[in-house]
């Protein structure tokens, strides 16, 4: 910690009572009275959603962006938990990496209705006559939109820890525990940082399935901003969409500035780098908390008892995995590999005789057709989003005030859920005559290009400033400064950034292809429209054999692709 910052926390805790601490414990307050009322409303019999529907009227969007609110956090949590204990598993065993990461590919593949098809009943099932169970549906459905992204990114920085590091952790002989908190989860930290932002902007993106669960022929829908939307939709209200659009700004800055900007400003001290940053970020809400006497006296002790928490040793030294001899270790390998193909194609032949079961060999070609149709969507707009956002990304990362102001810009857009834009894309659409299947594609990319803007942001931002220093002092501009100095140090972020959005515009294809705006209805051809139809209908056959597909087609463009890159980054691009 810097010595003004130490000599401000001195201060507090000798300065009285201050109007620094009448703003913490407004805040506080705040957060406690929504958590309360979010606890409230969940403990609810079921009935009482049937009995209280939707309402279009704007003064009731306060409530609904506060439950909204809740569940994002609920499920961002229960995504850092997942993240901690299936990435760094995934990272730390080579036999457990052969198995997580493609398993990982798998999930991001499905897409968020393929998961509630499946699940709502299970989930519903402990809580019955509650809206408990639901709102855990809900959160689950939340969580497949966020967990994924954050888990690759904390994958990604934990397999590019540079040597010397890894080196001095173990001449300092920590445990694994004390690396995971000393160094490991700091030297992630940035990156995590910046993908939790586009993690709750995902969440956002998909609300509207998130809130409206179907269940049979049954539809539970939830009061929140999802289900606002959607019934906007449905009565063709362009009013009520424009309240709508105001109140999910007005959130995102709030989240902004109360969540992301102190984070941000925070892990700023975990960067990589020799020298210290020209212009480090700021928050106003770290300032506050800092000058405040309750927060230094709370704080003090609750970041010893993290401190000691870090620095814990175990009473006795776990055992360790026996190191196999060469032969010994090739074999084990090849074992390992023909248990897990042969479990991959066990699970893979049950999908294909239960679809085969109700669906002949010709809709499993038809789909297949309409698997290729959404990949050239995906390609083409991933290559177009790439082109144009990698070279934005790298400029704002490098301005860190510049970062601060299109911060909560670009989560705006990011949230913004395509929904939204139906009456407008609907109706220009339907009055130009135009073709679906061309101007109803975009809408894949809406959501998911942020996530490459974001992670080249933080890979820029992450950039040590030594190494920009040496490469302005040698001249380096121009192409060669491209290819040379940026393009190598933001590969691994730009991997997790594209690879994640390739992920997200396929689950985006179901909301994409399909788009509807009081009575009119516009589909494109495409995997995206067919599982979307196929949920609609409770077809779970058809369901299945969608969410079959995409899975194929994401996890060989990942192993084909992304992973080659990822193997470049992490062998020739690490900053050792």
């Amino acid at each position: 910690m810097s010595e003004p910052v130490l000599r401000r926390a001195h201060t507090a805790l000798r300065a009285p009572f201050n109007v620094w601490d009448v703003v913490a414990l407004a805040l506080i307050l705040g957060v406690f009275v929504a958590l309360s009322h979010g606890a409230r409303e969940t403990l609810a019999p079921l009935r009482s959603i049937a009995q209280a529907p939707i309402s279009l009227d704007p003064w009731r969007l306060p409530e609904y962006a506060v439950r909204t609110s809740l569940r994002m956090i609920a499920a961002m949590v229960a995504s850092l938990v997942f993240t901690f204990t299936y990435a760094t598993a995934a990272a730390k065993n080579r036999h457990a990496e052969m198995v997580l990461i493609p398993l990982l590919d798998i999930l991001q593949s499905v897409p968020v209705l393929g998961f509630l098809s499946f699940t709502v009943t299970g989930f519903m099932a402990l809580a019955p006559g509650n809206v408990l169970g639901v709102e855990f549906a809900s959160i689950f459905a939340v969580f497949t939109a966020q967990a994924w992204n954050m888990a690759f990114s904390f994958y990604q920085s934990l397999k590019t820890i540079p040597a010397d590091l890894d080196e001095a952790a173990l001449a300092f002989g920590l445990t694994p525990w004390q690396k995971f908190w000393r160094l490991e989860a700091p030297y992630a930290a940035p990156a995590l940082i910046w993908n939790m932002m586009m993690s709750m902007a995902g969440g956002w993106f998909f609300v509207t399935a998130a809130e409206a669960l179907t269940v049979g022929r049954t539809t539970v829908t939830l009061p929140g901003m999802g289900a606002f939307i959607a019934e906007a939709n449905q009565k063709r209200d362009f009013g009520a969409v424009g309240w709508a659009i105001l109140t999910m700004a007005a959130t995102i800055l709030l989240f902004d500035q109360l969540v992301f900007r102190p984070l941000v400003a925070w892990a700023e001290k975990f960067h990589f780098e020799q020298t210290a940053s020209a212009e480090p970020p700021r928050s106003w809400l770290l300032d506050v908390m800092r000058r405040t006497r309750l927060m230094a006296r709370v704080g003090r002790p609750l970041g010893e008892a993290m401190r000691r928490a870090a620095s814990f040793r175990l009473p006795f030294r776990p055992p360790r995995t026996p190191r196999l001899a060469a032969p010994a270790g090739r074999a084990f390998d090849v074992v390992w590999i023909a248990v897990v193909l042969a479990l991959a194609l066990l699970a893979g032949g049950e999908v294909f005789r239960f679809v085969l079961r109700k669906l002949s060999l010709g809709e499993v070609a038809h789909a297949l057709e309409l698997g290729f149709i959404t990949l050239a969507r995906v390609v083409v707009l991933i290559a177009l989003a790439a082109a144009v956002w990698t070279p934005i990304g790298v400029w704002i990362g490098l301005r860190p005030k510049v970062a601060e102001r299109v911060q909560p810009i670009a989560q705006f857009f990011a949230s913004f859920p395509v929904n939204l834009l139906y009456g407008v894309v609907v109706s220009a659409i339907v009055a130009g005559h135009l073709d679906p299947n061309i101007f109803l594609s975009p809408l894949m990319v809406l959501g998911t290009q942020w996530y490459i803007l974001f992670n080249v942001v933080a890979g820029a931002a992450a950039y040590p400033t030594d190494l920009k220093q040496a490469a302005q002092t040698f001249g380096v501009s121009g192409w060669l400064w491209w290819r040379r100095v940026m393009a190598p140090g933001i590969l691994p972020y730009f991997v997790t950034g594209a690879l994640t959005a390739s992920g997200g515009a396929w689950n985006a294809a179901i909301v994409a292809e399909v788009a509807s705006w009081g009575h009119d209805h516009l589909r494109a051809a495409g995997l995206g429209a067919y599982i979307a139809d196929a949920t609609a209908q409770g077809d779970y056959p058809r369901i299945v054999l969608g969410v079959a597909v995409m899975s194929v087609f994401v996890v060989a463009l990942n192993r084909s692709v992304w992973r080659p890159l990822y193997r470049l980054a992490e062998r020739r691009y690490r900053f050792d």
